[in-house]
């Protein structure tokens, strides 16, 4: 390749020859995060070398980066202004890019507080199953009314189309960061947390490990200091939350199969066989445990919530409900006529 060449036009001729042939294409960035949906066969196509900061002004409070950037130089740009992604969002890998960050739609212990992935995301540009370049939203907080196809892309795991960059909003990182450990069992950490998410207190992150309550509380020196005073318990290490972020903690190295459970906020522990970890104040469950698909995903959906398998090539997952897939189909029939971007890798026939 011509290293002179835009990589974004080798991406787009890469895609037109894809359409012509009916080849479908698996995309590729870090493959942190492999191990969700189905295995999708196809030819790849890594975006890896579309990399590099577009434009970034600390003072806007936005900075679009091409997809292929790796994400800890992104975090490294905004650490050095003082800035910070509000998502929190995790690696699992060293080679995590932005497009798979966006792509994965997956949100850290702030993500209550501080919005989803989905909530960051200003604009984009994209290759669509149409051959063309596309660009959705903008670069400025106020962006234009509308639908927001920017935001579709969150979650949707390249299935729409190919993100060749992206715009965030960006925060100032907090100028007082202090963690607590609390020893309550988890009935009463729930209620706990019910009680202070009604009161003014600077709560960033919430976990129980099955033992304790973990805290972080952000914000004002004056304010942080007063809700510890208020909340006592022990100081923990900052560490703990990188370490619940990147699953580096004990709990995830139980050999027993992982699961992520989405569930209403108000819900209480979840009668499933193995070991839970609560985070986002409960909202977030992770679970290991050798119980059958059907009853992690029934216990799930009997509170509300849902249940998601962390095993590479996960096959298990259930159809969407008959309104929601014609949804879906409609809108990758838009954007992927042919169906040629990471065909079946969040349901079968998508």
């Amino acid at each position: 390749m011509n290293p002179d060449r835009d990589l974004g036009q080798d991406l787009l001729e890469q895609v037109n020859q894809a359409l012509s042939l009916g080849t479908p294409l698996r995309i590729q960035g870090g493959g942190s995060k492999a191990m969700l949906g189905r295995p999708v066969a196809g030819e790849i196509i890594d975006t890896r070398g579309h990399r590099g900061i577009v434009s970034y002004d600390p003072t806007e409070l936005v900075l679009s980066a091409r997809a292929g950037t790796p994400l800890r130089e992104v975090e490294a740009v905004l650490h050095a202004a003082g800035q910070m992604l509000p998502c929190e969002p995790p690696h699992l890998g060293p080679e995590a890019t932005l497009g798979g960050m966006v792509a994965a739609g997956l949100s850290g212990p702030r993500r209550p507080w501080a919005g989803a992935v989905r909530d960051g995301v200003l604009g984009c540009r994209l290759i669509s199953g149409h051959g063309t370049l596309l660009r959705f939203g903008g670069e400025v907080m106020k962006n234009v009314a509308g639908y927001d196809v920017s935001r579709l892309m969150a979650g949707s795991f390249g299935c729409l189309g190919l993100l060749t960059e992206v715009s965030l909003k960006v925060l100032p990182r907090p100028r007082q960061c202090h963690s607590l450990r609390l020893e309550l069992d988890a009935r009463q950490a729930l209620a706990e947390l019910a009680e202070w998410g009604q009161q003014p207190l600077p709560i960033s992150a919430a976990c129980h490990d099955g033992t304790a309550l973990h805290l972080r509380l952000e914000g004002g020196e004056g304010s942080v200091r007063s809700a510890c005073e208020r909340l006592g318990g022990d100081t923990l290490d900052s560490t703990f939350w990188s370490d619940l972020r990147e699953q580096r903690l004990s709990f995830f190295d139980d050999p027993a199969p992982l699961w992520r459970l989405s569930v209403p906020l108000a819900c209480g522990p979840l009668a499933l066989p193995g070991r839970q970890l609560l985070d986002w104040g409960g909202a977030q469950r992770w679970l290991k445990s050798y119980a059958p698909a059907s009853q992690i995903r029934e216990q799930a959906a009997k509170a509300g919530g849902h249940a998601t398998a962390y095993a590479p090539g996960d096959d298990s997952s259930p159809a969407l409900p008959a309104a929601l897939m014609r949804y879906h189909r409609a809108l990758k029939q838009q954007l992927d006529p042919q169906g040629i971007f990471n065909p079946g890798r969040l349901y079968p026939d998508l």
